[in-house]
């Protein structure tokens, strides 16, 4: 992270300067770390500055010019999101910062980070990644600026967009570079801005064109029918080349990258993470103390909720690490000085979802749904209840480890159809509260979330007969949106009866935030069912949204001894 750093390990220059808007924690968790140690494998000097000071050029100049290219993150989330809520305030708090401290990032930051390097390093290849780039790698609508707006390359003049999970196209990208071969196009899992000259003679055969820049900004109501269009180009299997114009120019995306082997799973998270902050740091870095003692064992989703970004990003094809490489890590993390015998999670974007595989049948092959999983379980959607099984029994069986808990959340229709794998879980590895997201219960706010309509009452029957048959005293944390697009008074009320009946008060709510290129952020921009394309109601002021909240969060009052008090997310 320094200069001197750099010159004690012998290094006149770096290869590869990653530029970050979150503290660097040498974490597999923390998205700049992981990439900085795939380069390192690699054998290429990797420098990385963490949180620079946009209001000064030097700030990113510390080690010299990178040989390669600059790798610029705006960090673990999108920066708007780190720096604002639902309600468009500023936050207190940025739990990607050291000690907690805000202010440490500017407002879209991959843009403010990129356009620096472009100044300071002129003849240096830049090149986004990381949330921010990676869902706004086409013309989109941005929730806190209330606007539309281009696709981040236009802004950011940047040569290279990566999205999703860049390991291998960073590889490739240093490798072509280090080749002395300048061209960056062709790689999956990048986007590329092409001059006007370029665009005016591409072949454009064989690829989907995207409604343009300009026709968004002519008809905002495109913007349907543009996400629909991405999201079907997701399969890396099937998926093809997309360009969208903008003016003369042309942004091209190359198809997603292929999920992961279990082998190639296992390689990264082996690799010689320190799992601790910088030691240039003196407070602690928030975001850390959810993760430090957890182990990520799967990546992508096949829920597609609308609302989400992971399809978009990890994909719907799933990866699982092996037992053997998860169990591995648990023991290494248990010989810390620092472990004190509790795992704090075994997950992913969904826990259960551990050994579950699609994408193996020819079928799947040729498949363009977002989801595997809603209105029903696709039949070529496999469930390894057994792998799940061997992982929970052989992670308690670990010298030096005394709990195991899942806390990243469970998929309840996945659990319902895998009656010894719930049994296990609720016996052994519930802190004595399970997260769970219903996130609403009517069937039409549902349909348009894509989340099934009838399970959370029968996971919560069959939670509450687990909990007693094992002796515990245990609670469901539900996430419930607020104000979600389609949502009005009388569907909120449809979650309200049912907290009422229960008696449960939620601490926190989770108050909708249209995320960039997500459907839910396309629904609530345009006002249109995205199925249907029909109008539909959308909560947009404050005053509105504060009474969806309440319906969620009413006011205390002291109540029965009994009550459950719920913790939940500002989502």
């Amino acid at each position: 992270m320094t200069r001197a750093e750099r010159d004690a390990r012998g290094w006149e220059t770096l290869d590869v300067l990653l530029i970050t808007g979150d503290a660097y924690v040498d974490h597999p968790s923390f998205g700049a770390a992981m990439i900085g140690r795939v380069l390192e494998a690699e054998g290429w000097r990797v420098g990385v500055i963490a949180q620079p000071d946009w209001r000064r050029i030097g700030s990113i100049q510390a080690m010299g010019v990178p040989r390669l290219f600059c790798g610029v993150t705006a960090g673990n989330l999108d920066s708007m999101l780190a720096n604002y809520t639902a309600a468009r305030h500023k936050r207190k708090e940025d739990a990607y910062s050291e000690s907690g401290l805000p202010g440490r990032r500017p407002n879209h930051a991959a843009i403010v980070y990129a356009q620096m390097c472009r100044q300071v390093f002129p003849a240096v290849p830049v090149v986004l990644g990381g949330m921010e780039a990676s869902m706004r790698r086409v013309a989109h609508y941005d929730y806190w600026e209330d606007k539309l707006r281009p696709s981040i390359l236009a802004d950011a003049k940047a040569d290279l967009l990566v999205y999703g999970m860049g390991e291998a196209a960073v590889r490739e990208v240093a490798r072509r570079l280090a080749s002395g071969r300048r061209d960056l196009g062709g790689i999956r899992g990048t986007a590329i801005l092409l001059g006007a000259k370029a665009a005016a003679a591409a072949d454009w055969g064989g690829c989907v064109e995207l409604p343009s820049w300009e026709a968004l900004q002519q008809n905002p109501k495109l913007l349907v029918p543009l996400t629909r269009i991405v999201e079907s180009q997701q399969s890396p299997y099937c998926g093809q080349r997309m360009y969208q114009r903008h003016g003369a120019r042309a942004v091209v995306l190359e198809p997603p990258a292929a999920p992961l082997t279990a082998g190639e799973f296992d390689a990264l998270y082996e690799l010689p993470f320190q799992r601790r902050p910088h030691p240039a740091y003196r407070g602690p870095v928030p975001a850390l103390a959810t993760v430090a003692d957890s182990i990520v064992v799967s990546r992508g989703c096949a829920g597609g909720c609308t609302f989400c970004g992971l399809g978009f990003h990890q994909g719907k094809f799933l990866s699982s690490r092996s037992v053997e490489s998860v169990l591995r890590e648990i023991r290494a993390l248990a010989g810390c000085g620092t472990f004190r015998g509790t795992i704090s999670d075994l997950g992913g974007p969904t826990a259960n979802l551990f050994g579950c595989t699609n994408g193996e049948a020819a079928a799947c092959k040729v498949c363009r749904r977002p989801t595997c999983l809603w209105p029903k379980l696709c039949p070529h959607f496999r469930i390894d209840e057994a792998a799940a099984l061997r992982l929970l029994r052989g992670a308690r069986r670990v010298d030096g480890v005394r709990h195991v808990f899942i806390q990243s959340g469970i998929r309840m229709d996945i659990a319902l159809r895998t009656r010894e794998y719930f049994r296990e879980l609720v016996r052994h590895h519930v802190t004595g509260h399970l997260k769970v997201a219903p996130e609403h219960l009517h069937p039409e706010v549902l349909r348009r979330m894509r989340k099934p309509a009838g399970d959370f009452l029968p996971f919560l029957d069959k939670f509450r007969q687990e909990s007693l048959a094992a002796g515990k005293e245990q609670y469901l944390v539900p996430y419930f949106i607020s104000s979600f697009p389609g949502c009005t008074d009388k569907e909120m009320e449809a979650v309200g009866r049912f907290l009422r009946r229960e008696h449960w008060n939620l601490r926190q709510v989770q108050d909708f935030i249209p995320l960039p290129m997500t459907p839910a952020a396309a629904m609530y921009a345009t006002g249109l069912d995205y199925e249907t394309e029909q109008p539909i109601p959308v909560v947009r002021h404050a005053g509105e949204r504060e009474r969806q909240k309440r319906v969620l969060q009413p006011r205390r009052t002291t109540g029965p001894a009994h009550r459950q008090w719920v913790d939940a997310v500002d989502s």
